[in-house]
């Protein structure tokens, strides 16, 4: 189960000192959300949303994440949905106006810790072009010492092989690293491989729980 700490409560603590935090990017480190682009191109909200649920979904979008090509993603969803070519490719072509920008408070944790020399590195289901241009565009990303991509990777948490990805790439003990993610299942996948692991509600808890943990004041 993540570690989540209510107000007034003590985070769980490690079995040994933890040295390393890794960090998840989207809803963590950068805003995202499709509704930010789909407001600009349907007029009605519902009809939005029902495309959302029902078209250009989460779950579709998620293969992306593990690798499947953009072109194989739009083809499929376009022969059932051909009615909404133009929203559908505007999925990726506009991919950038789903995200309104970094999450300042988790970037200043990042840069903090980062200015105390604690080791940092990502974990992050992204697929390969969009991490890409996102990284360009946010100069957080230069703090990181190695990143595990899901898009570069063909590996998606919370299966076991990507956060294993992260120690064979980067030598990175498993056991000495705190993981922050917004997703449970996600979370539960860093903990059954032996790290510890958080789940993000906010900066403001996160400064909290890592100070707990052991961690310089962030």
């Amino acid at each position: 189960m993540a570690v989540v700490a209510a107000a007034g409560e003590t985070v769980r603590q490690p079995s040994r000192a933890l040295t390393t935090v890794v960090f998840d990017v989207g809803m963590v480190l950068l805003a995202w959300d499709p509704r930010h682009l789909y407001r600009q191109i349907f007029d009605d909200p519902v009809e939005m949303e029902w495309f959302l649920a029902n078209v250009c979904t989460l779950e579709w979008n998620l293969a992306q994440d593990g690798g499947r090509s953009w072109p194989d993603a739009e083809a499929e969803v376009i022969a059932h949905f051909p009615a909404y070519t133009t929203q559908i490719r505007a999925f990726r072509s506009r991919w950038q106006e789903m995200v309104p920008g970094a999450i300042a408070g988790t970037v200043t944790i990042l840069e903090k810790l980062a200015e105390a020399r604690v080791p940092l590195y990502a974990i992050t289901n992204f697929a390969s072009d969009t991490f890409l241009e996102s990284r360009a565009r946010h100069p957080f990303f230069e703090h990181f010492h190695g990143i595990v991509v899901s898009g570069e990777t063909g590996l998606l948490k919370p299966d076991a092989a990507i956060y294993h990805r992260l120690a064979s790439d980067f030598g990175v003990d498993l056991e000495s690293c705190v993981f922050i993610d917004d997703v449970d299942r996600n979370v539960a996948g860093a903990e059954a491989v032996g790290m510890h692991a958080l789940l993000f509600t906010g900066p403001d808890q996160l400064a909290k729980d890592l100070v707990a943990l052991g961690f310089p004041a962030v």
